[in-house]
């Protein structure tokens, strides 16, 4: 196919949802002119990423050569080479001697009955100069899927060429199937340079994606999680799976198997028959085990349990497991279609079995249950007695489960009836971080719920699964008060949720304390202490961010004995306030010991969503503490189990895009920071809006755009004034306003927010806060002049924040004084800005630190030594590309080029991205590097 080749491309980030990692490797050494391999299993999606990149560089490729090939036809020699070669044949048999072209159109043909043993040597040498023919016209792409497949001529020629093109412009891209790490043997039909990829499966969120973006959105993340753990994160069975559920007219119970459809049952149990019919139940008790071994089948009445799980190990449907005596199936489908297959009333015979046979009693109970039809007020007092086991051990999501299947089997006029044992499972799944579920659960109560208790403890799990957007629910609190009456615990709850819509919808800390307040006093009335304990922490939260002098007062009263060891530990606890005042008042070592143990709890006791806030809270603490590598593996964390469970999204993009910003990319933490507003603004959060607006003020100013990083946090500016947040450590974001604007030519209104800020730091005692306050005023006395003042107040600020141990702080005065002391004659040293932030692992930081070295070099040297090396560099860039290179060997800012060129900023970024890629280079950096004549 010639460089006019099309194919609908679809959107790339359909494509290849979870592979950015594989093909951005795929595309670097493709990049780089090199070949690839992309392996992995059946239905891993090798396919799709091929087509996604033949899509891409097709068009920067002369000639396209593809095959594909099938099973049933690699039985046929030269198949594949015909599929190769057989469209360019009349174009290259000209340029190939006649022993050579003879043998070729044989082989492509079938006139001639043409034979590697007959023709062998002119046939490899034909197909290396079929290729070197076209390579002389242009670039050539060869694309091969299902390598396995290529029968083994095709398979031998390719690989001779291959291994013979040397400098040739001919890339080969091909996928093969392997079950493991066996694709060495393939990689002999690819260049010696060929890079491997490996497809891995999908992670949870990813299935979650790419099920949402093939047409089945909404499914409850529990449903996603079955389905990720029935299809192993293979993204076809994934896929095969979503289908089944969206054509089945009911959903699976708790419990249930999910539909398997009858496509992927016939691809995984095409071995079964093989099997007796004593071997298939054995391994049907091993489906409905959770873990399932020898001993245990033994138990379940399966005398014959190693001959027969040894059968079907040869037969590949068990895998065997060399660190233990488990029976592992080599794919969990294998275990969801064989019980899918099975009549019910062979499933409940194998619960029946090992509900006798199990250890563990939640097992017994779950398998008791499952084995059980209609009521049962016995199963159900065992179910429920399994579910508060499993929630004190920490598994919150079992409890759920069991909860609901304790609901089933509970008869409609028992006390506690099968509603309230439905609430109790919605709780659980709420901690859980299973908030889908728990809000259809709670929502079907509420269709026939009428004692006022269960109607509002329904309603708070409706108020609680909307998260950071309880705007979405606000119809539900005038529901819930009515429900509520002038019942005193029960109003408690409603108004302690009423304190969060003040906070979060209205952007009102004083509505929200006085609400957490009037809570507070209900509850305490009523006796309950744990609605009373939340209610204080919230008053307290509130109060340390409006710098109310009651919030330590508060806090301790918060902390006070008797507690309930849940609430002590939850992110809206005592705990929690305590940490956040702790940080704030610049106690950062407390913090730490404070917020790890809170996060020891909270994984002991399975509560996701608060796992999620402490990782991100620790983030934070070593953000501040200048442990930028830890604070981004931290941020990174919090993010992916925030995305995987659907809760706290917005937040853990927010402190994902600080930690970037320090330690990372910043380009990623713009990205992130950007979501985190998006996603903010989406679910009416007033309160973290302004945070996220914060951080993307804050990469703006790491990335160098001083007028992006003043026009964000001026909205900070007004979202905090609006909210009555008065304590300028909540967001720490008023040194950089005041720095961006000196940056940007506006002293009088930077003078302005250092000194309204300084008036609140010196009143809390925020003395962290006033260093750095005070390293702004020096850019901003030596933009007047005062020099010797500015320096005096650089080195008094990085003294101070280093006796306060905000180590990335240190380093920015540091760079700030180093800075300051460029721009007089005389020699400079930037050394100690570097090696503190090498310390901090600080890399966006480093390389501006690097930046500045090299253009004062640069700057050093005469004009024509300077510029010598740089019309030879950017000779083989576009007219645009070459004009924004050159202005950024000026010094220039992104914006500065896209004013000057009367074009986008987006526009001079993605011209810098070609830049980069064309030059073999990396950042600005580098190519302030190259006009400087130096080594990148």
């Amino acid at each position: 196919m010639r460089r006019d080749f099309t194919e609908p491309a679809g959107r790339r980030s359909d494509l290849v949802i979870g592979r950015e990692a594989p093909f951005g490797a795929a595309r670097e050494q493709l990049d780089r002119g090199g070949s690839v391999l992309l392996h992995g299993p059946a239905g891993i999606g090798k396919s799709t990423v091929l087509r996604t990149l033949v899509t891409e560089y097709a068009r920067t490729a002369r000639t396209v050569l593809r095959c594909s090939a099938t099973e049933s036809e690699s039985h046929l020699p030269f198949l594949a080479l015909a599929d190769l070669l057989g469209p360019v044949l009349d174009e290259v048999s000209g340029a190939l001697p006649a022993a050579q072209r003879t043998a070729l159109e044989s082989a492509l043909t079938g006139r001639g009955e043409s034979t590697l043993q007959r023709d062998g040597l002119a046939l490899r040498l034909a197909v290396l100069s079929a290729l070197r023919a076209l390579a002389a016209e242009g670039p050539v792409l060869v694309v091969a899927d299902d390598l396995q497949w290529l029968d083994p001529a095709s398979t031998e020629l390719l690989g001779f060429a291959a291994r013979r093109l040397g400098d040739t412009p001919v890339r080969l891209l091909c996928a093969v199937r392997t079950d493991g790490q066996e694709y060495d043997r393939h990689l002999r039909a690819s260049p010696p340079d060929t890079r491997a990829v490996r497809l891995d499966p999908l992670t949870r969120a990813q299935v979650s994606a790419l099920l949402d973006q093939r047409g089945f959105p909404g499914l409850p993340r529990s449903t996603v999680r079955d389905i990720h753990r029935t299809s192993g994160g293979n993204p076809l069975f994934a896929l095969e799976l979503g289908r089944a559920l969206a054509d089945s007219p009911t959903p699976p119970r708790p419990g249930e198997p999910l539909p398997v459809p009858t496509s992927l049952r016939a691809l995984v149990l095409s071995r079964l028959e093989m099997l007796s019919g004593e071997a298939r139940r054995t391994l049907l008790v091993a489906s409905a085990g959770a873990r399932p071994t020898p001993a245990l089948l033994h138990a379940a009445g399966r005398v014959n349990a190693e001959a027969e799980t040894a059968q079907a190990a040869e037969l590949g449907l068990l895998a065997t497991d060399p660190e233990g005596p488990a029976v592992r199936f080599a794919h969990p489908l294998i275990s969801a279609a064989l019980y899918a297959e099975a009549p019910a009333p062979e499933r409940r015979a194998a619960h029946a079995a090992l509900s006798t046979a199990a250890s563990d009693p939640i097992e017994r109970a779950r398998h008791l249950a499952l084995a059980t039809t209609g009521t049962d007020p016995e199963v159900a007092a065992r179910l429920a007695e399994a579910a508060a086991l499993a929630r004190d051990r920490g598994a919150p999501s079992v409890a759920a489960s069991l909860g609901l299947l304790a609901a089933r089997h509970t008869p409609s006029d028992s006390a506690p009836g099968p509603d309230g044992r439905r609430l109790q499972a919605a709780e659980d799944a709420i901690t859980a971080g299973e908030v889908d579920l728990a809000r259809d659960v709670a929502r079907e109560v509420l269709t026939r719920a009428t004692a006022p208790g269960e109607r509002v403890r329904a309603w708070m799990v409706v108020i609680e699964a909307a998260g950071q957007a309880i705007g979405d629910v606000d119809a539900v609190f005038p529901q819930a008060l009515a429900d509520a009456g002038d019942d005193p615990r029960l109003l408690a709850l409603v108004h302690y949720q009423l304190a969060w819509r003040g906070l979060v919808v209205q952007g009102d800390f004083a509505q929200g304390r006085e609400e957490a307040a009037h809570a507070a006093r209900l509850a305490a009335r009523a006796g309950d202490r744990s609605t009373e304990l939340l209610a204080l922490a919230f008053q307290a939260q509130a109060e340390t961010l409006m710098g109310h002098p009651d919030a330590p007062v508060t806090i301790e009263r918060a902390r006070q004995e008797p507690q309930d060891p849940r609430v002590a530990c939850h992110h809206n606890g005592a705990g929690s306030s305590r940490f956040r005042w702790l940080v704030m008042s610049d106690r950062l070592a407390e913090a730490r010991t404070t917020v790890t143990a809170l996060l020891r709890e909270v994984r002991r006791r399975g509560m996701a969503e608060s796992e999620v806030h402490y990782l991100r809270f620790l983030s934070e603490t070593e953000l501040h503490a200048g442990h930028c590598g830890r604070a981004l593996e931290l941020a990174r964390e919090s993010l992916t189990l925030a995305r995987d469970a659907g809760i706290g999204e917005g937040a853990g993009a927010m402190q994902a895009a600080l930690a970037e910003a320090a330690g990372g990319d910043v380009e990623r933490a713009l990205a992130l920071a950007r979501e985190a507003v998006r996603r903010a603004e989406e679910d009416g959060d007033a309160v973290y809006l302004s945070r996220a607006l914060a951080a993307l003020g804050h990469g703006h100013l790491v990335a160098g755009n001083a007028g992006a990083a003043v026009d964000a946090l001026r909205r900070v500016r007004e979202l905090e004034a609006g909210a009555g947040i008065t304590d300028p450590a909540r967001g720490r974001w008023q040194g950089d306003l005041a720095e961006a604007l000196v940056r940007t030519g506006q002293p009088a209104e930077a003078q302005e927010v250092i000194e309204v800020t300084r008036a609140h730091a010196l009143r809390l005692g925020r003395g962290s806060v006033l260093a750095v306050l005070d390293r702004a005023e020096a850019r901003l006395r030596a933009v007047r002049g005062e020099h010797r003042s500015a320096v005096g107040r650089l080195v008094s600020a990085r003294d101070r924040l280093a006796e306060f141990g905000f180590g990335l702080e240190e380093a920015r005065a540091a760079f700030a004084l180093a800075e300051l002391r460029a721009d007089r004659p005389g020699p400079v040293s930037y050394d100690e800005a570097a090696r503190l932030f090498r310390r901090c692992r600080a890399l966006p930081w480093l390389r501006q630190v690097e930046a500045a070295v090299a253009a004062r070099t640069a700057a050093a040297e005469p004009a024509a030594v300077r510029l010598a090396a740089a019309p030879d560099c950017l000779a083989g860039l576009a007219s645009m590309e070459r004009q924004v290179a050159s202005l950024v060997m000026e010094g220039a800012t992104n914006r500065e080029i896209a004013a000057r060129l009367f074009v986008s900023v987006k526009t001079v970024e993605a011209t810098l991205t070609r830049v980069y890629r064309k030059l073999g280079i990396r950042s600005r950096v580098d190519i302030v590097r190259l006009a400087a004549g130096r080594k990148t």
